[in-house]
């Protein structure tokens, strides 16, 4: 396994999924019921805080009492045990990766359990409500957090720690990831630019599943596990 000492692995929601989190979208391009527009943006929020607010409220509340899964099992002991350079870079915004023991890990669209402070930028653990504007433990400014969640039209965090790690990357997987939404699409194209070789591990096939060299289609349940098993098998026999 000489020749694939560094791996950038990016998940999505189709690793949660089997945890009971919903999928970001339903069939009807509405997120549990209302529109995206309305609950995902900086506009939302300045237009209506209490809608935008009581919504996150629910779901971090909802996210508490799910479990990790054997993916996030999985991924947590790869990461706990690979020699080389190793980044899981997710999507998802609850803590099940972490929950499962994960620590080379970046969330790149923010996590449910971490609230912001738009007056003093601080950033803190938080798993109760915002709707009843609580003030900040750093600055103790009231009404001041807000989700620490990436809404559509912001920028997702730790970009550039992401692409450094996909230009060193010399292994490239895709989980659970519909391809749709970008920049985390474009990154199977970057990790090939660099020269990596590219894996997705998908239900069905994503949008850009033509951009892997390798995919498998299945829950991330039964994937995951597997390829972890493969790629430590081989490691082992290399050493």
């Amino acid at each position: 396994m000489d020749s694939i000492p560094n791996i950038v692995i990016l998940t999505g929601a189709g690793v949660s999924a089997e945890s009971g989190i919903d999928t970001f979208r339903d069939g009807g391009g509405l997120w549990e019921q209302h529109r995206v527009e309305d609950v995902a943006t900086p506009e939302a929020f300045a237009r209506d805080p209490d809608l935008v607010l009581r919504f996150y409220d629910m779901r971090r509340a909802a996210i508490q009492t799910k479990a990790p899964n054997a993916a996030h099992d999985a991924l947590a002991r790869l990461d706990a045990v690979w020699p080389g350079e190793l980044l899981i870079v997710t999507q998802n915004v609850d803590d099940l990766h972490e929950r499962a023991g994960a620590k080379r890990l970046i969330h790149m669209h923010g996590e449910h359990l971490s609230a912001w402070c738009t007056a003093c930028d601080a950033r803190s653990r938080w798993t109760g409500p915002l709707g009843d504007r609580p003030a900040c433990p750093s600055c103790g400014a009231p009404g001041t957090l807000r989700p620490d969640i990436v809404w559509f039209g912001e920028m997702p965090y730790r970009m550039d720690a992401i692409y450094h790690a996909l230009n060193r990357a010399d292994l490239f997987v895709s989980i659970g990831t519909s391809g749709a939404v970008y920049p985390a699409a474009g990154f199977v194209r970057e990790a090939r630019a660099a020269g990596a070789r590219t894996i997705e591990l998908n239900m069905e096939p994503s949008q850009g599943s033509h951009w892997f060299d390798e995919a498998r289609h299945g829950p991330a349940t039964a994937l995951v596990p597997t390829w972890v098993e493969e790629i430590l098998a081989a490691s082992t026999r290399s050493a």
